[in-house]
């Protein structure tokens, strides 16, 4: 879903003329005719649903000064871009000190309207990224930090703004990348225990025989190697929470602790001569359905119920889909400071589209590394299609380098991939327009495996050999990286004249019947 852009003029005309420019630029527009109804937006429960405001300064009755003085007062720090008949210096001045970021003189052109728009919205959003990234380490972060606009969410957030109010056991499930991590930490940084100890255990993570110890902690000699003490987790959270991730891993062993700990409030160091009391908030969070591991006999049924008392569940990402686009945006802003690509500013509707009907099995994790690889692949200002190429095999995306080119005829990715080989030798640049055209292996065949995993047995269940093997690593390599020889072999770990060797080694290259062919 395109952001949001809030227009207040009391001139139909400009309205209408402004209107028209925001859906050209690709975003949604919303209109006011006057300051006062602006205002009933700014203030109220819909203010999160603009991402930007285009405001004029001369209005009656309500003016634009006192839309920004009461938006500012309001704590929304929307972006506003006022816009005004008198460009003097003084009245510049005054809309910036009332808390405009932006200025343009009417009548403006589209083009400075539209740097403007660009330039705030990706400002806003790195903000709001630095924002959430110190109260995340500073255990602050509420929930109002989190990026959403789906209806199941904020049910999500509803039920965990409850939550926080108390110290009741929270436990929260969804699949592997949802957020229940997110979530856990907001609900501390809403409840009385902010900005105290938010300690967070995998506890899949750790192995079965130093669970105990580095939960409960463990004495000085209590058993080979213990040449220390040491303060186990529950203890580090004293007074804060306690984040149990993937909580149905623990060994049942183990478990018999947990409970004794949720219910008296003590734990048992490994080799201490008495249990140690703690103030915690525990919260668990699995990616299983753990009443069924109950039923296997593999979780404890008294623990469990200790543990559901409040339960929560995040759905997964393809069940929110209106989310994709304000995170795709999120997640590009960050990586676009982070990788010094001030560029790229934004995303095509199509790549949106095609983001949108993908299934992501790793949900929002996924998307994010997603994002971030489609960053660092991105040449022009927009991310595309073509920079998501494992998202666009997987929903059947046409990419533009999927093309051969005609007899005769240079197409755009050749210039593209050509302008990338300036500084390798004239015999490099023929040898990669010689490969440029190996057919790559179908992501989506029937007797192959989704884009980027590989069989290891044959049709007849047989190990596959190590050169069919290296065949098609190389083709899905040539494919992936769009015949950019040069990053082939990087990320194939070998030198450019042992690529193409290996290519003729299998057939690849192309003969002058299949170059007439194309």
């Amino acid at each position: 879903m395109a952001q949001r852009i809030l227009i207040v003029d009391d001139d139909p005309v400009q309205r209408r003329l402004l209107e028209e420019a925001v859906k050209r630029f690709g975003y949604r527009s919303k209109s006011c005719v006057d300051g006062r109804e602006a205002l009933e937006i700014l203030t109220g429960s819909a203010q999160s649903e603009i991402d930007l405001v285009i405001l004029d300064l001369m209005m009656p009755e309500v003016d634009g000064f006192q839309v920004l003085k009461e938006t500012r007062e309001a704590k929304n720090a929307v972006p506003v871009i006022v816009q005004t008949a008198n460009g003097s210096i003084e009245t510049v001045i005054e809309a910036m000190r009332a808390g405009a970021q932006d200025f343009v003189v009417k009548p403006s052109r589209p083009e400075r309207l539209q740097v403007s728009i660009t330039n705030l919205l990706k400002v806003a959003t790195l903000e709001g990224e630095l924002t959430r990234i110190r109260k995340h380490s500073e255990g602050t972060l509420t929930f109002d930090n989190i990026v959403t606009r789906s209806e199941p969410m904020d049910r999500v957030l509803r039920l965990g703004e409850r939550a926080a109010s108390s110290n009741i056991p929270i436990l929260i499930e969804g699949e592997s990348g949802v957020g229940k991590e997110l979530i856990a930490r907001a609900i501390q940084g809403s409840s009385e225990r902010r900005s105290k100890p938010f300690v967070t255990v995998n506890c899949g993570a750790i192995p079965d025989h130093l669970v105990e110890s580095i939960l409960f902690g463990h004495e000085k000699g209590a058993f080979t190697g213990a040449v220390d003490r040491h303060i186990g987790k529950f203890q580090e959270a004293n007074g804060g929470t306690l984040f149990l991730d993937e909580v149905g891993e623990l060994p049942l062993e183990v478990q018999v602790k947990l409970l004794r700990a949720l219910q008296e409030g003590e734990v048992d160091p490994v080799g201490a001569r008495k249990p140690v009391k703690v103030d915690f908030r525990l919260i668990s969070a699995t990616n299983r359905r753990l009443i069924d591991q109950v039923k296997e006999g593999k979780f404890r049924e008294d623990l469990y119920y200790r543990l559901n008392v409040f339960p929560i569940w995040i759905p997964p990402l393809r069940d929110r889909s209106e989310d994709i686009p304000e995170l795709t945006r999120h997640f590009l802003a960050r990586f676009a400071a982070e990788e010094s690509k001030p560029q790229v500013t934004g995303i095509t509707s199509d790549t949106v589209n095609m983001l949108k009907s993908y299934d992501w099995p790793g949900n929002i994790r996924q998307l994010e590394n997603a994002v971030f690889r489609a960053v660092v692949l991105c040449d022009g200002p927009s991310l595309t299609c073509d920079d998501f190429p494992q998202i666009a095999q997987a929903t059947d995306t046409p990419m533009s380098y999927a093309a051969a080119p005609s007899v005769g005829k240079k197409e755009p990715q050749a210039d593209v991939y050509s302008s990338s080989l300036s500084v390798a030798s004239k015999w490099e640049e023929q040898q990669d327009e010689q490969f440029l055209h190996v057919e790559a292996v179908s992501a989506f065949d029937a007797e192959q495996p989704p884009f980027g995993y590989m069989r290891s047995l044959d049709g007849e269940g047989h190990v596959r050999t190590l050169t069919g093997v290296e065949e098609e690593m190389i083709r899905t390599a040539i494919s992936h990286y769009g015949g950019r020889m040069t990053e082939v072999a990087k990320r194939l770990g070998i030198g450019r004249s042992t690529l193409y060797r290996k290519l003729k080694e299998y057939g690849l290259e192309e003969t002058p019947e299949n170059k007439a062919a194309h």
